[in-house]
C-alpha cells in the first residue's frame, strides 16, 4: 500500500510540476505569479495570449493522455493481451476516419465528433476481436490484424482529404495529431466525453479484474462474462475516440503506461486504472512540451515523439512474449 500510494503521489507532483512548467514556458514567457495575476485580472496581454493558446493544449494534453491511458488498460484485461493498444490496433483510426467523415457532412454536430469517432472505434474493435479469435486472441494475430485495419483506415481517410491533386492539401488535425492551435471549444468537448469515460473506467474496476481471468474461472465467479467484455470494451473505445476526435492519433500511450504501471502499484485496477490516467497525462505532456520545446519555434508533433518512444517497446514486449511462450 505504501509503495502504491508513493508512486502516485510523485506522479502526481510530476504532472503538476511539468503542467506549471508547461505554462509558463515558450515563446511568451510569464512567471507562475504572473500567471494567476493575469488570469484573475484579466489585465495582462501576455497572459491573455498564454489563456487563449497555449492553456487549451496543456488540458487536452493531460486529459487525452489520460484516456489513452486508461484505454490500454482496459483493452488488455478485456483481450487478456498486454499488446493490445487503440492506435496498434486500429481503433484510434477508425475513429479518426468516422470522425473526419461525419463532421464534414454535418459541420454543425462538431461538438459531437466524439460520439461519431465511437461508431468508428467501435467497428474496428469488433472487426479487431472478430479476425483475431480462433479457441482464443493470438497476440501476434491480433497486432497483424490490427496493423492491416489501421492501413485500411489510414488510406480512407487520407482518401477523404485527397483533393484531385499529387498531394494532400487538407490534412484534417485529427490526422496530423497535433496539439496546436487547440480552443476552449476543444478543451469542453475533451474534458466533457473523458471525464465521462474516466469515471466509468474507475466503477468498473472490479469487472476488470475478473475480466483477466479465464472464462471458465470468471463465469464461475458470477461473472456475466459477455456483458462485462462489452461494457468494458465500451468505455475504452469511448476514451480512445474522444482523445482521437480532438487530439488525433497518438499511439503507444496506452501500451507504455498499463506495462509500467503494474510494475508500481501492482495489477489491482482499483490502483492501476487512477494511476495510468495520471501516468498517462504527465508522458502526454511531457511529450508535447518537449515537442514545442526542441526545436522552438518549430514544434515536433508530440505524436511522433510517442512513435520515437513506443516502437522499440513494442518490439521489446513482442520479444519478451515470444520467450515466455518458449521461443528463442
Amino acid at each position: 500500500m505504501t509503495k502504491k500510494l508513493v508512486s502516485f503521489i510523485v506522479v502526481l507532483l510530476l504532472l503538476i510540476f511539468v503542467a506549471s512548467y508547461s505554462a509558463v514556458t515558450g515563446s511568451i514567457q510569464v512567471s507562475i505569479g504572473e500567471l494567476i495575476q493575469g488570469l484573475i485580472s484579466g489585465t495582462n496581454e501576455e497572459v491573455q495570449v498564454v489563456k487563449d493558446l497555449r492553456l487549451p493544449r496543456i488540458i487536452i494534453s493531460m486529459f487525452a493522455g489520460a484516456a489513452l491511458a486508461v484505454s490500454g488498460v482496459l483493452l488488455q484485461a478485456v483481450l487478456r493481451n498486454p499488446l493490445a493498444e487503440a492506435g496498434i490496433i486500429g481503433i484510434s483510426s477508425g475513429a479518426g476516419f468516422t470522425s473526419i467523415l461525419l463532421v464534414s457532412i454535418f459541420p454543425t454536430l462538431y461538438f459531437w465528433s466524439p460520439l461519431f469517432a465511437f461508431i468508428g472505434g467501435a467497428l474496428a474493435c469488433f472487426l479487431v476481436y472478430s479476425f483475431s479469435w480462433r479457441s482464443g486472441l493470438s497476440p501476434i494475430k491480433m497486432i497483424l490484424v490490427g496493423v492491416a485495419l489501421n492501413a485500411v483506415f489510414s488510406g480512407l481517410s487520407d482518401t477523404f482529404n485527397y483533393r484531385g491533386s499529387y498531394t494532400v492539401t487538407s490534412i484534417s488535425p485529427t490526422t496530423t495529431s497535433t496539439l496546436s492551435m487547440k480552443t476552449w471549444t476543444d478543451v469542453e468537448i475533451m474534458v466533457t466525453f473523458a471525464s465521462v469515460g474516466l469515471i466509468l473506467a474507475v466503477f468498473f474496476f472490479s469487472s476488470c479484474n475478473l475480466l483477466v481471468l479465464q472464462d471458465k474461472t470468471a463465469k464461475n465467479l458470477g461473472v456475466a462474462v459477455m456483458r462485462s467484455r462489452l461494457t468494458v470494451s465500451a468505455i475504452a473505445v469511448l476514451l480512445a475516440a474522444v482523445s482521437t476526435a480532438v487530439a488525433g492519433m497518438i499511439a503507444f500511450i496506452g501500451l507504455l503506461i498499463p506495462h509500467i504501471a503494474r510494475q508500481l502499484v501492482g495489477s489491482d485496477h482499483k490502483w492501476l486504472i487512477p494511476f495510468s490516467a495520471v501516468a498517462g497525462a504527465l508522458l502526454l505532456l511531457v511529450a508535447d512540451t518537449l515537442g514545442r520545446s526542441i526545436i522552438a519555434p518549430n514544434e515536433i508533433p508530440a505524436s511522433i515523439i510517442m512513435s520515437i518512444i513506443g516502437g522499440p517497446f513494442l518490439i521489446f514486449l513482442i520479444r519478451k512474449g515470444e520467450k515466455t511462450n518458449g521461443h528463442s
